[in-house]
């Protein structure tokens, strides 16, 4: 059976602005590419603008103008592909291990006509020491005390994390609590996006890496 794509919600205009066509070409790709190449499930098409696009777009305003971000588990572009089409300002690391999502993405980065991203095949701490990025980015891999120890090495010093997660972050902040200390994770904090915008709004972990504090 197949599922119809979810209409475009009226709030993608406001949170996508000038790049609304781009991001839209993207959309009709995922919808109708996305579950035949594993990247998304069969339940996800009807709620794809709302869980998965928006959900990471709503991010592009606390990327740094200008900024070097690293996106950490890329998979089929969320959040990663979708802010480096929102924000053509900053530049983008695609961070993916596997082969079939890595051509993917590189599909998409070509076809979109993006020149403010690139994709890397491998795992994060594959890139440790490799080069140092303002801010770093994930959604939906895995929980902050795992996290964390993948992530902090990519970010210079004062760099900051923006991890997308879900109603148990709190949790998983009290449960990083020795992580977060050992990699000197400073001014954590949870901000809710979209509020206004998405009937489910997002949650976004902030937080900086303060190596002399």
């Amino acid at each position: 059976m197949t599922v119809g794509l979810e209409p475009e919600p009226a709030a993608a205009a406001a949170i996508a602005g000038d790049r609304i066509d781009v991001l839209r070409e993207f959309a009709h790709e995922l919808g109708a590419r996305g579950e035949k190449l594993g990247l998304i499930g069969p339940l996800e098409p009807p709620r794809l603008w709302t869980r998965h696009l928006l959900n990471s777009a709503v991010l592009a305003p606390l990327v740094a103008p200008e900024a070097q971000v690293a996106d950490i588990g890329t998979g089929g572009g969320m959040p990663g592909l979708v802010l480096a089409i929102v924000r053509p300002d900053a530049r983008f690391r695609l961070i993916e291990p596997m082969e079939r999502r890595c051509t993917w993405l590189n599909e998409q980065i070509e076809r979109l006509g993006l020149r403010n991203a690139e994709v890397l095949r491998g795992r994060a701490e594959e890139y440790h020491g490799a080069f140092e990025v303002d801010q770093v980015t994930a959604r939906a891999v895995t929980a902050l005390r795992k996290l964390v120890p993948l992530t902090a090495p990519l970010l210079r010093d004062g760099g900051e994390m923006l991890f997308l997660k879900g109603t148990s972050v709190e949790s998983e902040i009290d449960a990083a609590e020795k992580v977060l200390r050992k990699h000197r994770v400073r001014e954590s904090a949870v901000d809710e996006l979209g509020v206004g915008l998405l009937d489910e709004t997002t949650r976004v972990f902030r937080a900086k890496i303060d190596r002399h504090g």
